[in-house]
């Protein structure tokens, strides 16, 4: 039904950035949006905490893995790479998800992980030397909060801000360029 809201279960989302783009094209409801995102804020946490302990000289010398703009680049630049990063992951989850795709493609076998996943590896390489990769925000809370120095801090709304404003851009280019292509089907 079109302009109805659907809760729709896109697997693991481990990234508010992800659960972002869902909820604003209507995949999640609001309520399970939150529940998600603080969930995945508390995972991170704990995840950072465990690293800590087990680690803690190798945690230590590598800053606890909190996400800083890397020296010779500006806060705009590390912003930039957060935006266009989430936004090449976001839109993979959303064309590796879509109902449509799978119904056009049906003749053709695709586990939605290996995108995603390819997606994900291909961001890194592209971000580490900029900002070490955020594009998770709940991976950075969780290692600034652990880490708790101020230099994890310093740039620390870059890995927030970023990776919402590429979800969102990943969503709206998704419902409005994407899902307004007629489909098709092979008669």
């Amino acid at each position: 039904m079109e302009g109805k809201e659907e809760d729709v279960h896109v697997g693991g989302h481990i990234n508010p950035a992800v659960t972002f783009g869902l909820f604003l094209a209507r995949k999640l409801s609001l309520t399970r949006a939150i529940f998600y995102m603080v969930m995945q804020c508390l995972g991170a946490i704990c995840g950072a905490g465990v690293v800590k302990g087990y680690q803690t000289g190798l945690y230590e010398s590598q800053g606890g893995g909190a996400n800083v703009v890397a020296p010779g680049y500006t806060k705009g630049d590390g912003l930039g790479a957060e935006i266009v990063g989430t936004f090449v992951l976001v839109y993979t989850v959303f064309s590796a998800t879509d109902a449509k795709r799978s119904a056009r493609d049906s003749h053709v076998p695709i586990l939605a992980p290996l995108p995603i996943g390819f997606a994900v590896f291909l961001v890194h390489l592209a971000t580490i030397p900029i900002t070490g990769t955020g594009i998770n925000p709940a991976r950075s809370l969780g290692a600034a909060i652990i880490y708790n120095k101020d230099h994890a801090w310093d740039d620390h709304w870059i890995f927030w801000v970023g990776p919402f404003i590429g979800a969102a851009l990943a969503a709206m280019y998704h419902q409005i360029v994407i899902r307004a292509i007629p489909f098709k089907s092979r008669s």
